[in-house]
């Protein structure tokens, strides 16, 4: 009786399953369009732009436009349109939710640290004081996810910086996964799309490059700019770990194959 060796395909799932996050994905559905979006109201003071969609639902209170500016999107206040893109948000959270931890950042902050593409997680609040530097190793569509168990705060004057970005202006697949409240420091940088169960906190000065996409609560503004034209929806990568992860997997595979067929 031949020997049949498991070895390549054993070691290939494996990696396959250490390479998750550059297979993952979070589709916006409709939200993507919404560079802003609330459950309750949306309301601004001074002359914020907004670049992108902006909606309310299931509110329809909107307030602040003008001075506020909405360029190249459209104000949807408790319609047909706002009321879907809430419930692609609600799938996009979900969906976020269920993807399982990769390294557990909770009482540490953000701030200071230079991270890779990972699911990271906070059981509690997280913090970020200062700067927060992601390189996304060479790949514009690499996979960022912060889940965050309570609240997510900025502080003044504190920033979110990409290198290696491979070209990408905006961290369209970056993700902060809120379970209650996200605050933004006055004059603080922040990227990513924002998706928190209750309510968005944009203060003075604020610019996010992202989207601020709250389910229940209110998105509240002051004199900011939240740009999401630049972060449009990735193409799926899979990244060098990813791809020796699938070539390895095919590789085995193929052995099985050809064990079955000789033996």
């Amino acid at each position: 009786m031949k020997r049949r060796s498991w070895t390549l395909p054993t070691i290939g799932f494996a990696m396959v399953l250490a390479a998750l996050p550059a297979f993952a994905q979070i589709s916006l559905g409709t939200t993507q369009s919404f560079a802003v979006l609330g459950g309750s109201t949306v309301t601004n003071t001074g002359p914020s732009t907004i670049t992108g969609n902006l909606g309310v639902s299931p509110g329809s209170s909107v307030t602040g436009f003008p001075p506020g500016i909405v360029a190249g999107g459209t104000i949807h206040a408790g319609d047909a349109t706002a009321a879907q893109a809430q419930n692609d948000l609600t799938t996009a959270y979900n969906t976020a939710a269920g993807i399982p931890c990769g390294v557990d950042l909770t009482g540490q902050n953000l701030g200071g640290l230079t991270l890779t593409p990972n699911v990271y997680c906070f059981t509690t609040s997280a913090a970020l004081t200062g700067t927060l530097t992601l390189n996304l190793q060479g790949n514009p569509n690499a996979f960022f996810l912060f889940k965050i168990g309570s609240t997510l705060t900025t502080a003044s004057a504190s920033s979110v910086v990409l290198t290696n970005t491979g070209g990408a202006s905006c961290p369209s697949n970056l993700f902060w996964q809120v379970g209650s409240s996200a605050t933004l420091g006055t004059g603080s940088s922040f990227g990513g799309n924002i998706l928190a169960l209750s309510s968005i906190t944009v203060t003075t000065g604020a610019g996010l490059t992202g989207r601020a996409l709250a389910r229940n609560g209110a998105v509240t503004l002051d004199t900011n700019s939240v740009n999401s034209s630049t972060c449009t929806s990735p193409v799926p990568a899979l990244g060098i770990g990813g791809l020796l992860a699938l070539i390895v997997f095919l590789a085995g595979a193929g052995l099985i194959i050809m064990n079955k067929m000789s033996g």
